[in-house]
């Protein structure tokens, strides 16, 4: 009798087990149009309770486990949204739960995805529809990114954008080419001097003016090819640069730079002949102005008779509105300004674990690490195992219908047998029944 009342509980076992399948085919099914979804694996694994092949054989039935094939990945589709962000390759994007930001928590829990449709919330928080905000590391003022762990979450900050950001770009280089006369230094010159009017952007986008003089050295006799060139910032009258400026006057670099030297204690950085440039400060702020190096005929020049004004050219912009943001396939977050500025406002790690099967799914198509999957660590994008972040794109379920209808079918028809045997053996206990009429 315990050998039929084994083939009973194996009967059961294959209902649970077909009923378990059943339920990992649905959930694949209904998440078909998710995005970001990973679908669900039913396997079965027999149980065996009879230990010797002589006597009666004890049916031990079948149990069954599922696993999400998180490793697994769908098909990524254009969208229209610049931060609607996907992960072409191995990785996760870093995100935590607006509840958790919203409280003020000091420690934001991390959990992974591999896609999301962010859009910038009432805060300016990259936040996608299921209250997931993403995650990244801050930009320094200048757009580095600094050195932060990689093992550990403590660097990772919600990444803001705000719609009414505004910028400046202050200037920081001013390139600068003219032509003083060759005659402005002989004997006979009237010691005229020449000024160049230097236009730039201040920290707060305002225009400012800096004015550049060039003052010949006038000898006895013969010429000098000496000029004295002064900085000066107009609105406090200070001079805050101060160099002699030499010219050859022999062939090959005749009319060229021979030297550029500064008395001591004269203000101004040190003229740096590799670069052709010296540093100066106004109001805070260093800006380096070029000239050109010795002996280049890429510089200011002394020729002919004329002062002529060649060409400036200067780095930075006014105030500008930010008009987009975009994230770039090594995960940086680039903010677009109306001027053109391009400056990066954060860096959006990847999340990688040695077990992506082993994370512990939660709802919205995210995860989380557990002891099954292994240490996180922070990649850039790009780098080491990780794949690129993708924008402009969304990863589709990786639910195959066809697939899955199949499997509903194999399923089926094992629920239904497995259910005529535990018929088969009610029919039988029945007949034993039967014996004692």
């Amino acid at each position: 009798m315990s050998t039929l009342y084994s083939s009973f509980n194996a009967g059961i076992s294959g209902l649970n087990a077909n009923s378990t399948r059943l339920a990992a085919i649905s959930d694949n099914i209904a998440n078909t149009g998710t995005i970001g979804y990973k679908r669900v694996i039913a396997s079965f694994h027999s149980m065996v309770l009879s230990g010797s092949h002589y006597g009666p054989y004890i049916a031990g039935g079948v149990r069954s486990s599922t696993m999400r094939l998180i490793d697994e990945h769908g098909t990524l589709t254009n969208s229209s949204n610049a931060t609607d962000l996907a992960v072409s390759g191995r990785g996760f994007l870093p995100v935590t739960s607006a509840t958790a930001v919203n409280g003020g928590s000091d420690t934001l829990p991390l959990m992974l995805t591999t896609t999301g449709s962010f859009r910038p919330d009432a805060d300016g928080m990259l936040r996608n529809p299921a209250g997931q905000i993403l995650l990244g590391w801050p930009a320094n003022a200048d757009g580095s990114i600094g050195t932060f762990p990689r093992d550990t979450v403590g660097g990772l900050e919600p990444v803001r954008i705000n719609s009414n950001q505004f910028a400046s770009d202050p200037t920081s280089h001013i390139s600068i080419r003219v032509n003083l006369p060759a005659t402005g230094t002989a004997a006979d010159s009237d010691g005229a001097t020449h000024d160049v009017a230097l236009e730039y952007y201040s920290p707060l986008g305002t225009t400012e003016t800096m004015t550049l003089t060039f003052a010949p050295t006038v000898p006895a006799t013969g010429s000098s090819n000496e000029w004295l060139a002064t900085v000066t910032d107009p609105a406090t009258g200070t001079v805050v640069g101060e160099y002699t400026v030499t010219f050859d006057n022999a062939p090959p670099n005749g009319g060229r730079i021979l030297s550029v030297s500064q008395a001591p204690g004269a203000p101004g950085g040190a003229y740096d002949p590799a670069s052709g440039e010296f540093t100066v400060t106004v109001n805070g702020q260093q800006i380096a102005l070029n000239i050109g190096a010795p002996g280049s005929d890429d510089s200011i020049t002394q020729m002919a008779e004329s002062f002529v004004p060649v060409a400036l050219d200067r780095n930075g912009s006014p105030v500008q509105a930010l008009v987009g943001v975009q994230v770039d396939p090594n995960g940086f977050v680039k903010a677009y300004y109306d001027s053109g500025l391009i400056r990066t406002i954060a860096q959006v790690p990847l999340v990688d674990v040695p077990n992506p099967n082993g994370l512990t799914a939660l709802n919205n198509q995210a995860f989380r690490v557990s002891p099954d999957s292994g240490p996180m660590f922070l990649w850039n994008a790009g780098d080491g195992p990780t794949g690129e972040i993708v924008g402009f794109a969304r990863e589709e379920s990786t639910t195959d219908v066809a697939a899955e209808l199949t499997n509903m079918i194999q399923t089926q028809r094992a629920y239904s047998s497995n259910a005529k045997v535990i018929q088969t053996v009610d029919e039988m206990l029945q007949e034993t029944t039967n014996i004692k009429r």
